[in-house]
């Protein structure tokens, strides 16, 4: 048997079949997707079978070696992952996560790459890989620089998989909760990296894609909850749920969108049992027009909910200059009112690098006691001198919310977090409430 690389796949040529494969006739022999590269031979071995593999052409790489120590529940996470060599880690925002997978580089010592959400966190990554002493990689739209261990974006690692799926021994995935997208598992597929990690503040999804770990790379190795940590790894913290009115004109309003809605499910029958039913609605507003003067409805319903007045006038009581506060919320044009409102500074997905990283580190200095962002700092943001979380408005994610959590809970001297949630009363923002805590 001979096994080679392809474009993302394995080429098997010889006289059996073998599972995880199927005949490609334009080939002439058997052909599987890169990710069963380590299942196939694991099975020639068991089943006694000679074979020549020339599946992986590695990246050329030195002795590895780092300084950083693991605390205790980093070094059981990383013996545990080390017994199979595959599987993801879910430990909270702040608890190290980093740190431990530059350790399982040194123990696997060969080439690894990382893939990451963000630029931001690209260099990141690249910052604390400086312990290994030695140049480092970098795939993304802005640079291709492939070395030993190389950090890319989840867009150019998808891109680029099938030239780069057999040059690395260890793949990782930070946030590896985007992994199961249509599109992002494909880098799982395409690479034939023998050895997997994930990694993750959360990894349960909303449309319940998270089953597809096991398949990509691996099933849960641990799972650390920030309770665990709190009070000596992580800031101590606690959450507090603020219920809040709508105005008289906000009311009225809100029930007449609800009552366009719910009229629409009467007239069709339809009953909304999970995500999926509201998806079909979604689906035939294409073609109905009634379905979609339902969806608007909705979805104004849920802004004046979300956006509620009450709502600013409560951040107001919550904002103190003594703290660090970062304020949570759905949509852009809250964040703007906020903004406005309270003079405080705002991240959007529109704000520039440049910008982003000097309000950041206005905030760390206390020139800035307050930050007001939608969704794009829930994830890969370093800001340990924040203490105070203000939701105003979010999914029903329960990812979100932890890792919204997770921003307050890097650890600083005689530090207490909390988190505030603000909530509708009266509103289906009060169901969204408890999913995303449930």
């Amino acid at each position: 048997m001979r096994l080679t690389y392809h474009r993302g796949t394995i080429l098997v040529k010889g006289e059996y079949s073998i599972p995880n494969t199927k005949w490609d006739p334009r080939s002439g022999c058997y052909r599987s997707q890169a990710l069963h590269y380590r299942d196939i031979i694991e099975y020639l071995k068991d089943s006694n079978i000679h074979y020549e593999d020339q599946v992986l052409d590695l990246v050329p790489c030195p002795e590895l070696s780092c300084s950083p120590q693991l605390r205790e529940y980093q070094q059981q996470a990383v013996d545990q992952w080390m017994k199979q060599k595959r599987g993801f880690i879910v430990m909270p925002t702040g608890s190290g996560k980093t740190i431990l997978a530059v350790k399982i580089i040194e123990a696997v010592n060969a080439p690894a790459f990382i893939v990451v959400p963000t630029l931001d966190l690209v260099r990141q990554w690249k910052e604390v890989l400086q312990v290994f002493g030695i140049p480092i990689g970098e795939y993304t739209g802005e640079r291709k620089d492939v070395q030993p261990i190389t950090v890319s974006t989840y867009d150019s690692a998808y891109i680029n998989a099938e030239t780069l799926g057999n040059r690395f021994k260890l793949l990782i995935f930070d946030e590896v909760h985007h992994l199961p997208a249509e599109g992002y598992r494909q880098i799982a597929e395409m690479f034939a990296s023998p050895f997997r990690l994930g990694l993750t503040a959360t990894y349960e999804r909303e449309d319940g894609l998270h089953k597809e770990f096991s398949r990509l790379i691996g099933g849960k190795i641990c799972e650390i909850t920030p309770d665990e940590l709190a009070g000596r790894y992580l800031s101590e913290y606690e959450t507090e749920k603020i219920l809040v009115e709508l105005t008289e004109n906000e009311q009225k309003e809100y029930e007449r969108y609800q009552e366009i809605f719910s009229r629409f499910l009467i007239s069709r029958h339809i009953k909304l049992r999970s995500p999926a039913d509201f998806q079909k609605i979604v689906m035939r507003s294409g073609y109905d027009p009634a379905a979609r003067e339902a969806i608007l409805a909705r979805n104004k319903a849920e802004r004046i909910a979300f956006n509620s007045q009450k709502k600013i006038e409560t951040i107001q009581g919550l904002l103190n200059k003594e703290n660090r506060t970062i304020i949570f919320t759905r949509y852009n044009d809250m964040v703007y009112e906020i903004s406005k409102r309270f003079f405080i500074p705002c991240i959007t997905y529109k704000t520039d690098t440049e910008e982003r990283e000097e309000t950041f580190t206005r905030f760390k200095q206390g020139r800035y006691p307050a930050l007001v962002s939608s969704q794009v700092l829930d994830e890969g943001v370093d800001v340990p001198e924040a203490n105070v979380g203000i939701i105003v408005s979010g999914t029903g994610s329960n990812r979100e919310y932890i890792q919204r959590l997770g921003r307050l809970l890097r650890p600083r001297e005689n530090k207490k977090a909390i988190l505030y949630e603000l909530v509708t009363k009266g509103t289906k923002e009060t169901r969204t409430s408890y999913r995303r805590k449930r």
